[in-house]
């Protein structure tokens, strides 16, 4: 989803194997090891990431913010990276993808901004009911959506929504460094009480020239200097300066990066974009159905067109693997033996047999056999 060429490696190498692993591996089983560690802390483990809630907080009306201690065998993340995270629920393991909002610093600590979907199973718990002391399942840190520390170009960030959560963590390492060039910041929500950072980000604007804050609001009025009112379109990015100049990271639902990516792609110096949600549907789209030939289970399902095949499946009561359900994090690939798919985000057709196939992105288009 990126109009940048992606880095060589998205993740954190991770470390080396320690010598007493290495003694006790041909003797102890780490299942059997995790078992008893447990019972001794919560986040002693053979090699799992595990990370224990020390802290939790309201970001605003449907957010809230968990500041999390993770074991020894979490390797860290970079600002804009994602990581999956996982919680047991009613015996369920169930995990979705977080982009950091806060760094690990010299604590190790780390911070996910979560709001609550409407039908989210993990981003109810943890807003609802998740506590300090829990512990949840940490993945290792994925995700292209990072800084150019050596460019110094001005920069843009649009952010709809949660799309806030990876572009704050870029804001705090820009903002920590002096704000080393410009940076616009335009922020949509619906209603003023579901912004998120909004007393930090506006003291960013007034210690830093160089930062400039727009906070649009689509579902009421405005009524401060820096907020404006309605959703995306050229007007309101008419007001950046040397917008041709600038290096562009947006995020949000689906619909609000192809506005976004409309309007400025051809029109700046760069475009990145990260969309946590698929664009509508054409009904052409939607017509029909196709089967669907899991090769390793030897079974057939029939799906409707359109879907995205991680959900057509799910539907039919498969249990997969996934994470971030938008593409990034790779969880949920498998192997595309025959047929046709379509990409959900770029309308891209795929007819050849693929090694990967992206189930939470991709539809069918056409009979297929997958390797699941």
């Amino acid at each position: 989803m990126s109009a940048r060429p992606r880095p060589a490696s998205t993740r954190l190498p991770a470390r080396s194997d320690s010598p007493f692993r290495r003694l006790a591996r041909p003797w102890l089983s780490p299942r059997v090891f995790d078992f008893w560690a447990s019972r001794l802390h919560p986040t002693w483990s053979w090699e799992r990431p595990l990370a224990r809630i020390v802290e939790r907080r309201a970001e605003s009306a449907d957010a809230v913010t968990l500041v999390l201690r993770p074991n020894r065998h979490w390797h860290g993340c970079r600002p804009g990276q994602h990581l999956n995270v996982s919680a047991e629920i009613d015996g369920c393991r169930v995990t979705r993808s977080y982009s950091p909002t806060g760094l690990p610093g010299r604590d190790r600590r780390v911070a996910i901004t979560v709001k609550a979907v409407d039908g989210g199973k993990l981003s109810r718990h943890l807003c609802e009911r998740a506590k300090v002391g829990d512990v949840l399942d940490l993945g290792p840190a994925f995700g292209d959506m990072q800084l150019d520390e050596n460019a110094a170009a001005p920069r843009l960030f649009l952010a709809a929504g949660s799309g806030i959560t990876p572009l704050i963590a870029l804001t705090r390492a820009l903002a920590a460094r002096g704000m080393p060039a410009p940076l616009s910041l335009l922020y949509w929500a619906r209603k003023r009480e579901q912004l998120c950072f909004v007393d930090e980000l506006r003291s960013y604007a007034a210690a830093h020239p160089r930062f400039q804050l727009r906070f649009l609001l689509t579902g009421e009025a405005a009524d401060a200097a820096d907020e404006g009112q309605g959703r995306i379109d050229a007007a309101q990015l008419a007001t950046i300066a040397d917008l041709a100049d600038r290096e562009v990271y947006a995020c949000g639902p689906g619909g609000f990066v192809d506005e976004a990516r409309a309007l400025l792609a051809a029109r700046t110096v760069s475009f990145q974009a990260e969309a946590f949600s698929p664009p509508p549907r054409t009904q052409e789209d939607l017509d029909g159905t196709v089967e669907i030939t899991l090769a390793a289970s030897a079974r057939t399902v029939t799906v409707a067109r359109g879907q995205s095949l991680l959900g057509a499946l799910e539907a039919q009561g498969l249990k997969l693997a996934s994470g971030c359900r938008m593409g990034i994090c790779n969880t949920c690939a498998c192997g595309k033996r025959s047929g046709s798919t379509r990409h959900l985000h770029t309308g891209d057709a795929q007819h050849e047999p693929v090694s990967a196939l992206r189930l939470c992105v991709n539809s069918a288009t056409s009979d297929l056999v997958l390797d699941l």
